[in-house]
């Protein structure tokens, strides 16, 4: 049996009781995002979700993370996430941080492995397998050949790959990046928003599956 961490559960509720703040807008793209999830289902076929970003350092990381934890809760089958930039740099601090705060047990790597792009264990619960987050190149996240759905979480993603090669779809799904708040003293409160604002996105697109 699998069971979701405590704190995250109460946190999914929360989240959810607070999808009326989703704007109708933002509600089109995740019953887009929730229809190709849902044909793929249906097809009896493994769902891959790819969330793309530039750097794979911030949003997509954290949508990963997310729609991970979603599939868990609602017990989605058959479904792989993944994320991946338009370059590698690596996962970070302030956004490893922001999900630490909303209960996501995250490992400290090694120091002396991977340098300068370090792999974070995520959990989520118990008997539900860990995330291994670090930034790749899209590409790279699943084995070459393999369908996925691309998810673009920032627009210059979006805007500088109009085609992702393998993707059966592509869902614009971005945000703004909260590396603008990086050196102003409200890097935490910035990155917590998007992080929770990501989370309650994600947590309505599976809960419509």
């Amino acid at each position: 049996m699998s069971y979701l961490d405590p704190v995250l559960d109460q946190l999914i509720d929360q989240l959810l009781e607070d999808a009326d703040r989703i704007p109708d807008q933002r509600r089109e793209i995740l019953d887009s995002l929730t229809g190709h999830i849902r044909k793929q289902l249906n097809s009896k076929e493994p769902v891959r979700l790819n969330f793309i970003c530039t750097h794979n350092s911030r949003r997509s990381q954290i949508s990963q993370t997310w729609a991970h934890t979603a599939a868990a809760a609602f017990q989605t089958p058959r479904l792989e996430t993944g994320s991946g930039g338009t370059e590698a740099t690596a996962f970070h601090p302030h956004a490893v941080r922001a999900m630490r705060t909303l209960g996501f047990r995250i490992t400290e790597p090694d120091p002396e492995k991977n340098p300068g792009n370090p792999h974070y264990h995520v959990s989520v619960g118990t008997g539900i397998p860990a995330l291994v987050c670090y930034s790749k190149r899209f590409e790279e996240t699943f084995p070459a050949g393999t369908p996925f759905l691309a998810v673009m979480t920032c627009s210059d993603a979006d805007q500088n790959c109009p085609v992702v090669p393998g993707a059966l779809a592509r869902i614009p799904l971005t945000y703004e990046d909260p590396k603008t708040f990086d050196g102003s003293g409200k890097e935490q409160q910035e990155y917590l928003r998007t992080a929770v604002e990501i989370g309650r996105e994600i947590l309505q697109a599976f809960r419509n599956i």
